[in-house]
């Protein structure tokens, strides 16, 4: 992927997440119980990638990178399916924005921690005040929203 392209695909996937929440409490809404919607969203979700595998199977990984694999690695979908799974049950009740905003909130603040202590193997980002500033402003903001 062209790296001018990074950041706007990642802002699309963004918005598509906020879409992808209203998307999943109508879901869970229509089909009453949370468990199954959850099923429904994913399996649609396990049937694209397979196929974009069987499309693009390559690279394959090497015996030396399973073996290196992180027992945690493999759970970050089970991981990921919390917030679908909050989505089905949770996002018509407080609504789109305060559902979105208290997301990005928790996940921003979460994401600073990763970064502060390089947890997952991730590069060292160590914590400054303006880290510490810009993840202020933003939970004030989704107070605001949440609350208006």
């Amino acid at each position: 992927m062209n790296a001018g392209w990074i950041i706007p695909f990642i802002i699309v996937g963004g918005a598509l997440q906020a879409c992808g929440a209203a998307m999943n409490g109508q879901l869970g809404k229509s089909l009453v119980n949370p468990w199954l919607a959850s099923a429904v969203s994913f399996t649609l979700i396990t049937f694209f990638f397979t196929a974009a595998f069987f499309i693009m199977p390559h690279p394959l990984p090497t015996v030396k990178d399973i073996a290196g694999l992180p027992w945690w690695a493999v759970i970050g979908g089970l991981v990921g399916a919390v917030q679908v799974y909050a989505g089905l049950s949770f996002v018509n009740k407080v609504g789109a924005g305060p559902f979105m905003g208290f997301t990005v909130t928790a996940s921003l603040i979460a994401s600073l921690a990763i970064d502060h202590f390089g947890w997952f193997r991730m590069e060292h980002h160590p914590m400054n005040i303006w880290r510490g500033l810009g993840a202020a402003l933003l939970a004030g903001g989704v107070t605001l929203i949440a609350k208006f």
